[in-house]
Order: C-alpha cells, then structure tokens, then sequence
C-alpha cells in the first residue's frame, strides 16, 4: 500500500519562541519543515522549496509579510495562512486582498492552528480534485477560464484575479443560474473552519466586479440575491 508524501510547511517568523514552537508541533504531527525569520529568506525558501502551505507572520524585518504574500501570489498559489498581532480589520482585509487564504491574530490556540493548517491542506486537495473532474475551460463569448492554468482572458487580454477571487469565480460559473448562499460560498471556498465575517464574500465579490467594469461586454453579469446570496447570470439564458 502506498502511502502520501509528508506536506511541506514553511513557518516564516521572526520571533524564535514561536517560530520553534511552531516547527516542534508540525513536525509531531508529521508534517516536513523549513523555516524563516525575515522576508527575503521567505521568498527565497518559497521559491526553493515550493511548500504545500505558508504560515506567514505580518510583521518581518527587510519586507513585510503583506509584501511577501503580494510578491508570491504573481508566482505561485500555495495556500498561506498569515500570523498577526494586530487584529484590526483593516489588517484582515488588507492580508485577504494581497493574497492570504486565512489568518490567525496572536495570541492563538496551537490546536486550532493545526486544525486550519490541516483544513487548509484539505481544501487545496480538494481543489486540485474538483479541476479534474469539472469543466477545465470554459468560452463564452469574449470571456475564457482555465481551470488548469488557473487564468482568465476578457478580449484576449489576461485578468489577474487573486486565489480566492479566482474560485469565488470559478463557483458561481460552474452553477451559473444558481443562487449560492454566502454560508455555502464561505463553505466552498474557506472552509469550515474559517471563522471570518460572511462580509468576506461581499468584499471578494466587490473586487471582482471592480476587475471587470473596465470591459465593455461580458457574456455574464454577477448579481447580487439580498438577503441570500450571489448568481451568475449568463446572458444568454435565464435564471433558474
């Protein structure tokens, strides 16, 4: 019987304490890592490495952990989970709309860590699953996704969408005409283990239309259902 190959997790903090505690734990649960403590050794470990997931700190000495993810997210889309002592939601948001799947404020639980470091990994799997088994490439019209390559094209130009942008996209295309609630969206996309605000949704949605206002025709519009959800309405065809 074949077994999986160990994930490969890169802890990126500055602080030793945390940093060792963090490799001790991942490793008891059988996970390989590397290790971090500024950003330029981060990109450079990515790069090298290639992990399977980033928990990433906010703040490192020579570049910042948003600027990090920035940088890595136009190279690769490895899940990253990024560690904060700050927990304004200004932060959050600023952490999602670079690229972070998830984020934990310090102090945190090393349980609930770990059950998102392994939820997340579960939903990268998933992903990778669901790509196979559904519709690779999708043209309507002006407008191409590739699922395989994880690219979008309007008018032959690429779009560059974030990780989570790009399958809140790929969701509602895939059940063009269906409402999808904001509990299924975050269900989906997040996991059940992410305890953010439904706004997430909201946020994410808000940044795709701003991404596709500048095209003079798309064969499909986002619309928004109060008190539900959002569908994608394929204008050829009526919702059902």
């Amino acid at each position: 019987m074949t077994t999986s190959p160990a994930k490969h997790v890169l802890i990126v903090e500055d602080e030793d304490s945390i940093r060792q505690t963090l490799r001790y734990n991942l490793s008891q649960e059988g996970f390989v890592i590397t290790e971090a403590s500024t950003g330029t050794e981060a990109l450079s470990a990515a790069r090298r490495q290639r992990p399977d997931l980033i928990l990433l700190d906010l703040m490192l000495p020579e570049l910042s952990g948003l600027e990090v993810c920035r940088i890595l997210r136009q190279e690769m889309t490895v899940p990253i989970i990024m560690l904060t002592a700050k927990g304004s939601e200004l932060d959050k948001v600023v952490g999602l709309h670079v690229g972070a799947d998830d984020y934990v404020t310090k102090p945190f639980s090393l349980n609930e860590l770990l059950a998102r470091v392994s939820a997340m990994l579960r939903r990268a799997e998933m992903t990778v699953k669901e790509r196979v088994a559904g519709r690779e490439i999708e043209e309507l019209d002006n407008f191409r996704i590739d699922r395989g390559a994880r690219t979008v094209h309007v008018d032959g130009e690429e779009l560059h969408l974030a990780p989570k942008e790009f399958d809140l996209l790929s969701l509602l295309l895939l059940n063009a005409g269906r409402v999808q609630s904001r509990q299924v969206i975050i269900q989906r996309i997040w996991g059940s283990k992410f305890y953010g605000d439904h706004k997430t949704v909201d946020v994410h949605v808000r940044w795709l239309r701003e991404k596709f206002e500048r095209f003079d025709h798309l064969p499909f519009r986002i619309t928004t259902v109060f008190g539900v959800g959002y569908r994608v309405d394929r204008l050829d065809q009526t919702p059902v």
